[in-house]
């Protein structure tokens, strides 16, 4: 039975990445903690975490 699932949900994972677009076409913009816009230039592989705490 777990192995039935998990043969959906690849198979799901997989159309709809078949479905999504091959390029982001604009550039992406994230707000730091203090609302400063920060941008993510798309001509180049770029690399971002969130570090996020509950307080």
């Amino acid at each position: 039975m777990k192995k039935k699932i998990m043969l959906l949900l690849v198979l799901i994972v997989l159309v709809l990445a078949g479905c999504g677009q091959k390029q982001i076409e604009e550039s992406i913009t994230l707000l730091d903690q203090n609302n400063n816009e920060v941008s993510f230039p798309q001509d180049k592989p770029t690399l971002f975490f969130f570090i996020t705490t509950y307080t």
